[in-house]
């Protein structure tokens, strides 16, 4: 059985606001189609990281 991100972060005390709900749950599917079937390949090179920087939205590459 697979957890949605909602129970998980239940799970770890964090109750998200419903409007952000929806955001994560496209990312956390986006995350877990990525990850795919890791069977056979070594855990490092299917280790999958998000990092939030805060304020790094206004710059431009």
């Amino acid at each position: 059985m697979s957890l949605s991100i909602q129970q998980i972060l239940e799970n770890k005390g964090i109750t998200p606001k419903s409007e952000h709900l929806e955001q994560l749950k496209t990312r956390w599917e986006g995350m877990q189609s990525l990850r795919g079937n890791l069977e056979g390949i070594a855990i490092d090179d299917a280790d999958i990281a998000i990092r939030n920087l805060p304020g790094g939205d206004h710059i431009d590459n």
